[in-house]
């Protein structure tokens, strides 16, 4: 009888430690169950956040897109884009033989001639208007005798016969020179472009009767 109730006991006791084994699997899977859920909700989370960041990032370039195809359209200004050029049939090329672009060049061509002769034209009349500059010299001549017998008088008579173009005689004076002879210091302005001091120089020497040399005693630009 004990060892019946004793085995009734040992069978209670194994069922129930397979009982709370069975208990202890079964929690152990819903443990498992509520961990894997809670993974789950948290990636579904991540995964809403990650799809709201590309929505975002999405209508972000929609909107620069359509920033700068505004800005290039203002900066093109509404131009219209060029129509290609019509293609030349070849039958009127043979037939005609001419460029058909030819006359818009040669119009371009005259009117180009046209305004550039007239500015020379307005040019060449503005520089006409301008004083022009005259550019002369101050030259003081020592022109000296043979001795002092000289007719110095005459000798500046002769020399104030010389006549040319751009030459003005001035103030004359006698300086002496030695042993009771004097040279004649003349003065005259010329006009550069017009006189000659070396061809001067000859025609008053060629008073060889009167003149022994001429030099330049000043030369100053006036």
């Amino acid at each position: 009888m004990k060892q019946s109730l004793a085995s009734e006991v040992a069978k209670a006791r194994q069922h129930i430690k397979q009982s709370l084994e069975c208990v202890s699997n079964h929690m152990d899977g819903i443990a498992a169950m509520a961990g894997s859920s809670v993974e789950l909700v948290n990636r579904i989370n991540s995964l809403e956040k990650e799809n709201a960041t590309l929505h975002k990032v999405v209508s972000d370039l929609k909107n620069l897109v359509i920033s700068l195809d505004g800005r290039v359209k203002s900066l093109e200004g509404g131009k219209p884009t060029a129509a290609p050029a019509k293609p030349v049939k070849k039958e009127e090329e043979d037939d005609d033989g001419v460029d058909l672009f030819g006359s818009d060049s040669e119009e371009e061509s005259e009117e180009a001639n046209k305004v550039r002769e007239a500015r020379l034209a307005a040019y060449a009349e503005k520089k006409s208007k301008k004083p022009v500059i005259i550019a002369k010299s101050n030259i003081i001549l020592s022109v000296s005798p043979w001795d002092d017998e000289t007719d110095m008088k005459k000798m500046e008579e002769c020399v104030r016969t010389i006549s040319m173009d751009g030459l003005i005689w001035g103030a004359s004076k006698l300086v002496p020179l030695a042993y009771g002879i004097h040279k004649l210091h003349i003065s005259c302005v010329v006009e550069d472009d017009k006189v000659s001091v070396d061809l001067l120089q000859e025609k008053i020497q060629d008073f060889e009767d009167y003149v022994q040399s001429v030099d330049i005693a000043a030369f100053n630009k006036v």
